[in-house]
């Protein structure tokens, strides 16, 4: 999830020249720029998020640089789990023959992401997707709408996180952690009194 930074915008042509109009004061200096399909390009900081599919809590919320490699940062996290997590699915930004293959092979992970288009070329290509696109596969990536990327959301909701609440990498890495743990400590609560691990709003919030 990318989050905008607080404060203006610093254009890229002008980031990446180190300089900073006299007019744009209060500007996030560490903030980085991403694309995202849904909202186009964005000025801010990212968040790592990993939720399983069976139960519907949060694993993992924390701060991540906007510009970072999404599928390398999942890579890094996922094989910390091996002997455990059989299955990880991402988008398409995981979708890496490189990255498939080693998860398969050196962790025992089976990755599904959504193939790129047109993508298909090549003969290692063609097995990739085959291998990766069961009928079980796809159904779990289907599922991962309803059991994961509501998640981000979740937390989004819970702390109006519509802009970042502070500026640079040190001061949101903190605060992110600091909302991925009261959203853990919230559903763990729920979750023992066999309530919805969604509605917890008022359980994190004190209201």
């Amino acid at each position: 999830m990318m989050t905008k930074s607080r404060g203006p915008v610093w254009h890229k042509k002008q980031k990446d020249l180190n300089i900073i109009p006299k007019n744009l004061r209060g500007v996030d200096k560490q903030a980085t720029w991403s694309k995202s399909m849904a909202d186009g390009w964005i000025y801010g900081h990212g968040t790592f998020c990993l939720t399983s599919h069976q139960l519907p809590v949060l694993g993992i919320f924390q701060r991540m640089p906007n510009s970072r490699n999404e599928a390398k940062r999942m890579e890094e996290e996922i094989i910390t789990y091996a002997g455990i997590v059989k299955k990880v699915c991402m988008d398409s930004k995981a979708d890496d023959q490189k990255l498939y293959f080693g998860l398969k092979k050196n962790y025992k992970i089976q990755p599904v992401a959504a193939p790129r288009k047109n993508m298909n070329k090549s003969a290692s290509r063609k097995k990739m997707i085959k291998d990766m696109l069961t009928s079980r596969n796809l159904k779990d990536y289907r599922d991962r709408s309803i059991t994961v990327e509501p998640m981000r959301g979740l937390v989004k909701d819970i702390f109006e996180l519509d802009k970042c609440w502070m500026r640079g990498n040190a001061n949101n890495r903190w605060i992110f952690a600091a909302m991925g743990i009261a959203v853990q400590m919230a559903q763990s609560k729920v979750l023992k009194s066999k309530q919805s691990t969604w509605k917890i709003k008022s359980y994190v919030l004190g209201v």
